[in-house]
């Protein structure tokens, strides 16, 4: 399965955040900002970063940006962002994510094309990132530098074996820090010989890279 890419434009706190985040786990990065001093202190951080006006359609086309999976918009800008909405939606871009500064941003872009919607004050940009990418995760939770923890189902590859079988350390360099059962029972640091039962909660610890090899492997 090819890797996801990902544009983002504005690259703000929150912005910059995310794609910092992306590009942490090993996914390729544009990032677009008007300000060049922005271009400048990124350029060395994401994997390509370019200026220029997120209206202009010409900019776009240029930027390729038809052939990117996902774009974020987390422009400050409420008429670049709608516009740029728009115009990701043209390109035909499969997923368009607003930061929205309100309830009335929101419902301009989703009628624009937004797929998703994100309020900064509710998502945390680690958190939006991780979403991004996983096709069933639950929750993510940056816990410090380098220390993440992701709860998720148990993959159904893994229903039937145990934590040593699964061998999860050896394979993805990720930990099983708990287990919740279906019926509620929570084993904290579960034994190794704990087996894996359709319906349990996972919480995987690890670093950021390593949860996202993870679950990309999991796709597969």
């Amino acid at each position: 399965m090819a890797k996801k890419n990902f544009a983002v434009f504005g690259l703000g706190r929150f912005g910059r955040n995310v794609a910092l985040t992306l590009e942490e786990m090993g996914y390729d990065v544009l990032g677009v900002d008007k300000d060049e001093n922005v271009i400048d202190q990124l350029s060395e951080s994401l994997t390509r970063v370019v200026s220029f006006d997120i209206r202009d359609v010409r900019a776009l086309e240029e930027a390729g940006i038809e052939n990117f999976d996902t774009v974020i918009i987390a422009s400050k800008n409420l008429e670049a962002s709608l516009m740029a909405t728009m115009l990701c939606k043209e390109m035909n871009v499969s997923e368009i994510v607003v930061k929205a500064i309100d309830e009335r941003h929101a419902e301009m872009a989703r009628r624009l094309g937004a797929t998703q919607i994100i309020f900064s004050e509710r998502d945390t940009a680690r958190r939006v990132a991780m979403s991004l990418v996983s096709t069933n995760s639950v929750d993510f939770i940056s816990v410090d530098v380098g220390i993440n923890i992701l709860s998720l189902t148990i993959p159904k590859q893994f229903v039937g074996k145990n934590i040593i079988e699964a061998n999860l350390r050896g394979t993805y360099n990720v930990n099983i820090a708990a287990i919740v059962a279906k019926n509620g029972e929570t084993l904290v640091t579960p034994p190794p010989k704990r087996i894996f039962v359709e319906g349990d909660k996972i919480f995987v610890i690890g670093t950021a890279a390593a949860i996202a090899n993870f679950e990309r492997a999991m796709k597969n």
